[in-house]
């Protein structure tokens, strides 16, 4: 590189992780998880991740309980709009999820193999969501 300094990041993936962020933004999650394991960061069905992945850190970290319950109470409510957990179908949190996906994807792509969950649960949680919506 010119600057002297080392690529931390393959310029060839900033692409590919917009368009999952642009995909996850919109509520295209199906596309999104396409994208993703076309990124070879393969996303694993949600009942065999969630036995498999979540049961053990849900006993390590209650707030990541409570963040799960809160996402899986969507699926309890007709009205998720008018529903105490109504705030996760916000525009908002469609961006906080895109960026909890790319904040994943770029670690993973460095190898750290415990921060590429994040992006497991951040597309599961996204799949709960979107499903929520349509019943």
């Amino acid at each position: 590189m010119e600057s002297g300094t080392e690529q931390d990041i393959d310029l060839a993936t900033i692409t590919d992780r917009m368009a999952v962020k642009k995909a996850v933004q919109s509520g295209n999650i199906e596309d999104a998880i396409e994208k993703v394991n076309y990124l070879n960061l393969e996303i694993e069905e949600a009942p065999e991740f969630a036995q498999e992945e979540l049961a053990p850190r849900v006993e390590e970290n209650q707030s990541f309980l409570e963040e799960l319950e809160r996402t899986v109470a969507l699926l309890a409510f007709e009205d998720v709009n008018n529903s105490p957990v109504g705030d996760l179908l916000d525009i908002s949190q469609h961006l906080k999820t895109a960026s909890e996906v790319n904040d994943a994807i770029l670690t993973s792509q460095s190898h750290e193999k415990e921060c590429f969950y994040g992006l497991k649960i951040s597309l599961m949680k996204r799949q709960l969501i979107q499903a929520s919506q349509i019943n």
